[in-house]
Order: structure tokens, then sequence, then C-alpha cells
């Protein structure tokens, strides 16, 4: 359920509330709307809904939750939410593009393409340190150097850095070295992981599942959230069907399924789900009119000497295209994305 409270309820009347809904056995979770503060209160379904809290100083209303998700829920916040990477706003008028290679292959590979990428409009480096691989004779990526040369990488061009953590052992130093940590598609449901993630309190990219139901995706959220994590962004990557063109079916209709029952932005890689870079382009364009508040786009300046990924890789100067591109769409549905310099003009690849 969520408490309402008055636009002029003080701090001690939220308080007492708060303190309330712990004695009744809830888990409350204060949420900062518009003007007025709402309590997330979650708890075991056993519990009896509770009576007598509207009558508390400063509350105005008490509305159950009928979703499964909670603090994920529309109900709980109606306002879209926007998740903070320090100055960068992930959620608002303007689409963020995180883009670089699959995986850090080298310190020279990677400070290229992020300079690249930079120029071309790319507000925040991807690069895989730990990568999960089908097989385990495949590159399982450089781990921690990986994440020391995604810092410097940083520390060279200004961009903000997404990297994927594997396993609860591993999340503190992930969050030491990357500005937003990513949640791969095959620990959606690790819940020990979304909880440990979740603790840290840094913006968290969240895949879904490779077979994953909409409503399975929310709730691997609300494990993030119930920590009181709202830094949260979904990412659209694709789901297994029958079909086996594409190495993915991109679930398009999930972007504005999310976000009517979910007020998390919602990030699309259209590269992971179709497997080649040719279809990078139109599922941008497709994912930028649903309703995407940033995209996942893998580029690599030598795509053919990838160690991994490399067919679903554009080259910097494709990249740069895809982001003049997909711009008038944007301004079609009364967003903003940055396009930076045109790499052909100015000697990228």
């Amino acid at each position: 359920m969520i408490v309402v409270m008055q636009p002029v309820a003080e701090k001690e009347q939220i308080e007492g509330v708060e303190n309330k809904l712990l004695e009744m056995g809830f888990a409350p979770h204060r949420i900062q709307g518009v003007g007025r503060v709402v309590i997330g209160a979650v708890g075991d379904r056993k519990i009896i809904f509770p009576t007598g809290l509207e009558v508390l100083p400063g509350v105005e209303k008490v509305v159950p939750i009928t979703a499964p998700y909670k603090l994920v829920s529309r109900q709980v916040k109606e306002t879209s939410s926007v998740v903070e990477v320090g100055d960068l706003k992930v959620g608002g008028s303007e689409i963020v593009v995180m883009a670089g290679p699959c995986a850090v292959e080298n310190e020279d590979q990677l400070i290229t393409i992020a300079r690249l990428v930079k120029a071309a409009g790319a507000q925040v480096l991807r690069g895989g340190a730990f990568k999960p691989r089908s097989s385990p004779y495949s590159f399982q990526g450089l781990e921690q150097e990986g994440l020391k040369m995604l810092d410097r990488a940083r520390q060279e061009t200004g961009l903000k850095v997404v990297t994927e953590v594997l396993n609860p052992q591993e999340v503190e130093i992930v969050a030491r070295y990357t500005d937003i940590i990513q949640i791969g598609a095959r620990n959606m449901q690790n819940f020990s992981l979304l909880r440990e993630v979740g603790r840290t309190m840094k913006p968290v990219l969240l895949k879904r599942g490779l077979a994953a139901t909409l409503e399975e995706w929310l709730m691997a959220a609300e494990y993030i959230l119930a920590e009181d994590n709202f830094q949260v962004m979904l990412c659209e990557r694709g789901i297994r069907t029958f079909e086996t063109s594409t190495r993915s079916t991109l679930d398009i209709s999930s972007v504005p399924q999310a976000k009517e029952l979910s007020h998390l932005p919602v990030i699309v890689d259209p590269c992971h789900s179709s497997g080649t870079w040719r279809l990078a382009e139109p599922l941008s364009k497709a994912a930028v009119a649903a309703g995407a508040d940033g995209l996942l786009i893998e580029v690599h300046h030598n795509p053919a000497e990838a160690l991994c990924d490399g067919p679903q890789s554009l080259t910097p100067e494709k990249f740069s295209r895809l982001l003049s591109a997909i711009s008038p769409i944007a301004r079609a549905v009364e967003r903003a994305v940055h396009v930076g310099e045109s790499l052909s003009k100015t000697g990228g690849l």
C-alpha cells in the first residue's frame, strides 16, 4: 500500500507515520513526489490491511497497491522517475546514449573508442570488464584490470561509465570504478546480487532476462528498490522466441508497457537483441519512437578484430550516422538527442 501525505505535512508527521508502519510490521519507503511525500509500505501479504492510518496527522489518504511489484509501480509514483548519474539525467527530455565495446580488451582500444563515441555524442561509456559467456573457452574479460582501464578512460574523456557485475562478491570493487552498475540478462533473477547492488545506492541498469515476462522483469527491479535504491533503469535487450533470423527478438512493445506500469526509465539495447550492426539503426529509431529514454550501443573501431560480439558492433562512423538518423525522430516525440561531430569528416573510421 501507499500512504499519501498532505502537501503541508511536516517532517515529524512523516516520521510518525513511518514509525507506525514499522510497528505494524511494514517496511516504509519514503518517496519524494512533486509537492508531497508518498510512503510505500511493503510487507508480508498475510498482514491485514491496516486501518486507522488515515487519522494520523499529515496523512491525506491510504491506497492499496494491487500490482505484485509495489515500489516500482505507477501506483506508488505517478510521475516518471529521473535517474541522476552525476550531472547526467536519465529519463528527462534528452535521450541518453551509452556506447562502447562489448569488452574491454586493452587500454589503447578502450580510450580510442571512448574518444570517438564522445565526439559523436555519447554521454556514457559502456564496456565489459567481467564477461559472462555461453562458452567457458570464450574471452571472459580483464576483470579488475579492465575496471581500472574504464576508470582511466573516464578520467581521459569525462564520460560516465557503465559495466556489468556478475556476483555479490564483486559488487564493492565494481561500484568503486563505475558510475552505473549493470545487471546482465543472465543475472536478472540473481536475487542476492540484486540486493547487494541495491545497497550500493548507485544507479543500476537492469537488463531483461532471456525469457523473462514483463512482470518478472519489474519484480527483479523491486528487489533493488526494496533496498531503498530508486536509481534503477530498465533495459530491454531482446528475448528468446522461436525466431532464429536474429540473435533475440527485440520486444518494442515492452517499452511503452514498462513505462505505463512503472515509473522507471527504459533503455533499449538494439545490438544484443539483433546480433547484427545492420539492424542497430532501424531498431534504435523504433525504440525512440516507442518512448525509450536511452540507447545502449556497441561500438568498436575494428569490429573484425573484436574479442567478442564484433558482428553486432558499429564502427564509430556508423554510430555517428545512427545518432544523426534518430535525431529527427526524437524531435517528433518531443525529445532530444545529443549529436556531436560527424566522424566521417573528422577522420573517424
